[in-house]
């Protein structure tokens, strides 16, 4: 046994040794790994040290990426809380509940609709925004930094119509209280983002609820109605939703309430001037 072994061993050996390497096809040969190396080039740091990692210029870098990669993925949700997109979706979502419909239209029906009907609110806006901020910074004739200030006073004159309109300015002190800002602001141009967009938005569920509680009034008095009647015919065990749907349905379409809904919607928000 331990002749065969070290035969084998000797075979083995003979087979696999640098001359038995050196004969086999280069196109059959294993790939060798070479790994960059860790010194650092002119002044450049490498990425395999781990101590690198936690120095000023490796954290500093690092903060960078996770703060854009943050704003990215908030971009799309702050942009619609500063559009008419809050009114619109709570209001639609307020008139399905009242019509008793539970899922119907979907979500995503109302969340589409909603977004189509903020898309023909905000163009003006958005357009202004384009000519007077994002043209001039892509032609070179202004800096980032004036991009920006031009870019967000469209938007702040539409989130300050809205809130004058409803008659909400009480929200923007309710932030302002809070804010400790040294001289207090006299027009809302005055008035800080941090503050005007968080005012901007208690101020539209405000008014979407208003809306919503004209919208349900009708259906609450089918639902009472029919109520009173199934108790009065004895009918107690009759859920008395399953019988106002059709008849609050039968309103709606009558009515062509998606039409008014949808007018009302849009008659509540003051353009842009």
């Amino acid at each position: 046994m331990v002749c065969v072994c070290t035969f084998l061993l000797a075979a083995v050996t003979a087979l696999c040794g640098p001359r038995a390497l050196a004969d086999i096809p280069a196109s059959n040969r294993p790939l060798s790994l070479e790994f960059p190396s860790t010194s650092t080039n002119s002044g450049s740091l490498s990425l395999l040290d781990p101590q690198n990692w936690t120095s000023p210029e490796g954290l500093s870098s690092a903060l960078k990426i996770m703060l854009l990669l943050t704003v990215l993925s908030l971009a799309p949700a702050i942009i619609l809380m500063t559009t008419s997109f809050i009114r619109v979706i709570v209001v639609l979502s307020l008139l399905r509940q009242a019509l008793g419909t539970q899922n119907l239209p979907p979500s995503q029906v109302i969340t589409g609709l909603s977004l189509f009907i903020t898309l023909f609110v905000m163009a003006p806006v958005w357009q202004e925004v384009y000519q007077q901020a994002i043209v001039p910074y892509q032609q070179r004739q202004i800096s980032l930094e004036e991009a920006w200030e031009r870019g967000q006073k469209p938007i702040r004159r539409f989130m300050s119509l809205q809130i004058e309109r409803c008659d909400n300015a009480e929200d923007v002190w309710l932030f302002l209280r809070y804010a400790h800002l040294e001289k207090e602001p006299e027009t809302y141009d005055d008035v800080p983002l941090q503050v005007l967009v968080p005012a901007f938005m208690l101020s539209e569920l405000k008014t979407a609820f208003l809306i919503g509680f004209q919208i349900f009034l009708p259906f609450l008095i089918i639902d009472m109605v029919v109520s009173t009647v199934l108790v009065s015919m004895g009918m107690l065990m009759m859920p008395p939703v399953l019988v106002s749907l059709p008849f609050k349905l039968l309103l709606f379409v009558l009515l062509d309430g998606w039409h008014l809904v949808v007018g009302m919607l849009m008659e509540s928000f003051q353009p842009i001037t």
